[in-house]
């Protein structure tokens, strides 16, 4: 992989590693996987049309992300449920759609190339998730805190809402190339999960989160090309053994 492919995976692991402490804060573990499956149906429109799948895939996310705040507004039903219901809609039609090595490719991803616009695009949008993240950080945490109390402090919360799910929709797009509709969103995941048992604040589970992110994705790239293997399994491999390592490591609570 060349520098271009590097620097691109690494804005989208610290991308993930920021959007993903907020994940594991609003208990999206398992919608935030079901998210990145709903890429897969503009994958497979993409790849009938002869169009690049990333603008698919992405066109997909921001559709079905848009769709999940509708319906979570009018019905009042939980985010994760409107989730896994489009979840399931989508990996069914993704599934008709794409067929053989392209549905293979679209699942567990396939790097390849790197066009000048992809690394260009991919750098900005990592950099406008990141930005997002930290500058409204305090205004997510207190929406998260008490959506009432947001509001009386002048907070739209429903507005924060789309933001943050669109910022997560960005992230997973980034990620497609890398680790494919199925394991994008345990990227999200699993480096913010590992963070949480250690972090005292939220700024060091932001920086324990992106060093986990980060680490897995360069590292799995790197035993990914030796071993001549899919680059998102070993990726998802090493963040996993991160987070396994970190609880066995993690000191015991004092017995009561």
């Amino acid at each position: 992989m060349g520098w271009s492919g590097l620097t691109l995976s690494i804005g989208m692991a610290i991308a993930a590693g920021l959007v993903g402490c907020f994940a594991v804060m609003r208990r999206m573990a398992l919608a935030s996987d079901a998210m990145s499956h709903v890429a897969l149906p503009g994958i497979g429109i993409a790849l009938a049309l002869h169009v690049h799948p990333a603008l698919g895939g992405a066109a997909a996310l921001f559709a079905g992300t848009l769709l999940v705040w509708g319906l979570e507004r009018r019905t009042h039903v939980s985010t994760e449920t409107v989730i896994g219901v489009v979840f399931s809609l989508a990996l069914a039609v993704g599934s008709l759609l794409a067929t053989g090595d392209e549905l293979v490719d679209a699942l567990l991803g396939a790097p390849g190339a790197l066009g000048p616009w992809e690394l260009a695009l991919g750098l900005v949008g990592a950099a406008a998730v990141s930005t997002f993240v930290l500058t409204q950080r305090n205004r997510l945490v207190l929406a998260l805190v008490s959506a009432d109390i947001a509001r009386t402090s002048g907070i739209r919360v429903a507005r924060l809402e789309l933001s943050y799910l669109l910022a997560f929709a960005l992230t997973v797009a980034l990620g497609l190339r890398y680790l494919g509709v199925l394991l994008m969103g345990s990227l999200i995941i699993i480096p913010a999960a590992t963070a949480k048992y250690f972090a005292r604040s939220l700024g060091g589970m932001f920086a324990i989160s992106v060093a986990a992110a980060v680490t897995s994705t360069v590292a799995g790239e790197l035993v990914a090309a030796r071993v001549h293997r899919p680059t998102g399994p070993v990726i998802i491999a090493i963040a996993t053994t991160l987070f396994f390592a970190g609880l066995a490591a993690r000191p015991r609570a004092p017995a009561r």
